[in-house]
């Protein structure tokens, strides 16, 4: 096996730099006081070695950001910039960053550096940092409440012997990592999104996700623009109780909008309650008649982006390879 072989192993990532070969895991548990000892530059020989042979998974709100900071539609960016994959040992679908073919790395990177470097992407934020959290899949209190507490959650350090951003000088604590590197606004912005996806991982491969539950998580953490369609030019005000207030925000805003999407989410594929989000009770018997019979354009739409998506993933089986 080649040298770039061996990198591209150890690097294969799934989201957010948990990896699937945990040798290069540093075994000690850091909290937001621990200090590391870690600086990229363009001047370590590695730099940009790591933007190369890697799994990118990309949250809504990634693509949200990139898609703006390129100045095209999101399906555009899809189109041109990711590639289909399943998120996390599960059977939801998602995207992540299609490699150049003709180097295997981020279409973004250059030998100075990234393109998009305000902008990139959560995952290329976390490292070497990662974070691990106890109850990812939602614990729940006596009320069936879900609880999140800082006690669950611990830190790691990821050390590939290619990288040399180890051997710099910088110190500093991981609380302090995390905000120059802008991860505590990601959190923030992926938190509700990666729950969704921890929810469906702890129910593991003894219940399955209905196809057009797939399609409607694909279209709602890919394409906003989408989503704003399905919920004013279909059915969907019609059936659901949303207050005059929400409506303003998600009309005017992509970051309500998006976390307006995840609340759909959880409260259709796994049933979670939200006091903004009610099916109008005179609409529940008559709903489920209709969503048999028929489709909005919207999700129409989902459905094809999806199917794309799957002969995409089949082909690329080995098998099919032959």
């Amino acid at each position: 096996m080649s040298e770039n072989q061996d990198q591209m192993s150890a690097k294969e990532k799934t989201l957010f730099g948990k990896e699937k070969n945990p040798s290069s895991i540093m075994p000690k548990k850091l909290t937001l006081d621990s200090m590391i000892q870690f600086r990229c530059h363009p001047g370590v020989s590695c730099f940009t070695a790591c933007c190369g042979g890697i799994k990118i998974v990309l949250t809504p709100y990634d693509i949200l950001v990139l898609s703006k900071r390129l100045g095209i539609e999101a399906h555009e960016f899809l189109h041109q910039y990711t590639t289909p994959t399943y998120l996390e040992k599960t059977d939801m679908p998602g995207v992540m960053i299609k490699m150049r073919e003709e180097d295997n790395k981020c279409p973004f990177v250059t030998p100075d550096g990234c393109t998009v470097y305000s902008d990139r992407p959560s995952a290329c934020r976390y490292y070497p940092v990662g974070m691990a959290d106890f109850h990812e899949g939602g614990t729940k209190d006596a009320s069936g409440n879900e609880v999140h507490g800082a006690d669950d959650k611990f830190f790691f350090v990821v050390k590939e012997d290619y990288c040399k951003g180890h051997e710099e000088d910088k110190t500093w604590t991981v609380k302090e990592w995390r905000e120059d590197q802008g991860i505590d606004v990601r959190d923030e912005m992926n938190r509700e999104w990666l729950r969704l996806v921890m929810r469906r991982k702890s129910h593991g491969h003894q219940a399955t996700l209905s196809e057009q539950g797939k399609r409607m998580f694909f279209m709602a953490s890919t394409d906003l623009q989408h989503f704003k369609r399905f919920i004013f030019e279909s059915s969907f005000l019609d059936t659901y109780v949303v207050d005059e207030e929400t409506i303003q925000k998600i009309k005017e805003d992509d970051v309500e909008l998006m976390h307006f999407s995840f609340k759909y989410l959880a409260s259709s594929l796994f049933g979670v309650q939200f006091p903004e989000l009610q099916i109008k009770e005179e609409k529940i018997k008559a709903k489920v008649s209709e969503m048999k019979t028929k489709q909005d354009d919207s999700v129409l739409q989902a459905i094809r982006q999806y199917e794309d998506l799957k002969a995409d993933i089949d082909s690329m089986k080995p098998e099919n390879k032959k």
